[in-house]
């Protein structure tokens, strides 16, 4: 395992308090087709990609039973089945009826059926994080809590996370079980979740950026983006990357692909380190 390029230096992070996860992950939404839909266009390439996550330090994956459906869980347990030393945490709560189409269903029993065939797909016992993926606005969101909290009980879920929540939905949900992660797009060029990532580092609670790479206009030529990664001789994403792991304790980022060398430059960022002052001036250039 190559020491110079490897996630163990984005920092650890204990995920319910009791399973250490290095906190550069990888998001395996991309080993999919178009649209989330479907087989890779290259299937070579993103078993060859999952295949070197062990190799970089990334133990920890981020997946749902909606990417392709189901394909992305297959994909994950053909390639990396028993997962020693990794933990794979999976989403359910989306149906899916065609590319870049997520609907929401909360319905109890639906929600179950996600947990028990994504049990049998990853090939496990219990899933160690499982994620509602969205609180469905048509389901009373107790109805959705209570089925989760019996699931746990179960012992069919360890930990439990949310997906593109507010502060007040990760207070309600905290009745019924702990909430260990909340899953809410943010990054550089993107910070709507800031109350909600403030929340998470006051109370230890795990916070995974989706699209943590976007940068918008921030990543344009001369910007300051651009000058601290050329300064670091680092990519715009590795600084982007780089920049999210330094803006919080419990921040878990997991950028996707479905590329060998894209994987391995986006573990690179984990070596970066921004000192205070181009932190900050990331900071000012993003608000």
């Amino acid at each position: 395992m190559s020491d110079q390029n490897n996630a163990k230096h984005s920092g650890q992070f204990r995920i319910g308090g009791d399973i250490e996860v290095n906190r550069l992950g990888f998001g395996a939404m991309r080993i999919t087709g178009k649209g989330i839909w479907g087989e890779p266009a290259n299937p070579a390439a993103a078993r060859a990609t999952l295949k070197k996550l062990p190799d970089l330090g990334v133990n920890f994956i981020d997946t749902a039973d909606s990417y392709g459906p189901y394909v992305s869980e297959d994909l994950i347990r053909e390639v990396l089945h028993p997962y020693k030393g990794t933990l794979v945490a999976t989403k359910g709560g989306l149906t899916r009826h065609g590319p870049d189409i997520w609907a929401p269903l909360g319905r109890p029993e639906y929600l179950r059926q996600c947990v028990l065939t994504s049990l049998r797909r990853l090939g496990v016992e219990r899933i160690d994080l499982w994620q509602l993926h969205r609180i469905d606005a048509k389901v009373p969101r107790d109805e959705q809590f209570d089925v989760i909290k019996a699931m746990q009980s179960e012992g069919l879920i360890r930990h439990v996370g949310l997906s593109e929540v507010n502060v007040e939905e990760i207070k309600a949900a905290g009745k019924y079980f702990k909430v260990t992660t909340v899953q809410n797009l943010y990054n550089l060029g993107n910070r709507q979740s800031e109350e909600v990532l403030d929340y998470c580092d006051a109370n230890n609670i795990g916070f995974i950026p989706w699209y943590p790479l976007a940068a918008g206009e921030l990543a344009a030529e001369g910007s300051v983006l651009s000058k601290i990664s050329s300064k670091l001789k680092a990519s715009n994403g590795q600084v982007a990357l780089a920049w999210l792991l330094k803006r919080s304790k419990v921040m878990l980022p997991i950028p996707g692909t479905g590329s060998v060398d894209h994987l391995v430059e986006n573990v690179g960022g984990a070596s970066i380190e921004l000192n205070d002052e181009d932190f900050k001036a990331l900071e000012h250039a993003a608000k």
